[in-house]
């Protein structure tokens, strides 16, 4: 089956009713339909629930959480062996994006799976991962 790796640009995008928040949505219908996997970074996860917090408060947050524990994505967090912190760090070396997001890109080339964004400091990526543009 195959897999999207949901970065924080996308989720956020999705809570915000953002233009991209339809794109987003048949995503998660087509994943609760089994027709593809989901995934999200632990790391990635924390953004959308600090950022929610600071722009809203923390009990905006705390919804979000329980929203997406109900949605079809699985997240991904960081084991003990380190690898996928290892490759986000790699990844993090070579360009310039945040660590979040090198979580998302590192998890995508892992998985083998698209990397759903709209955020352009994946643009450089391109040419290492397979990305689904969303539109701002």
């Amino acid at each position: 089956m195959a897999g999207c790796v949901l970065d924080s640009w996308a989720l956020l995008a999705f809570f915000e009713d953002e233009p991209a928040a339809p794109a987003v949505e048949e995503l998660l219908h087509q994943a609760g339909r089994g027709r593809h996997r989901l995934l999200l970074t632990t790391v990635n996860w924390a953004e959308v629930y600090y950022a929610t917090m600071r722009a809203v408060s923390p009990e905006a947050a705390e919804q979000q959480a329980r929203t997406i524990a109900g949605l079809p994505i699985e997240l991904i967090g960081i084991s003990d062996d380190l690898k996928l912190a290892r490759a986000a760090a790699r990844i993090k070396g070579r360009h310039r994006l945040s660590l979040a997001d090198a979580f998302a890109a590192a998890l995508a080339q892992e998985t083998k799976a698209e990397l759903v964004t709209g955020d352009r400091e994946f643009k450089p990526l391109e040419r290492e991962l397979r990305i689904r543009w969303l539109t701002a």
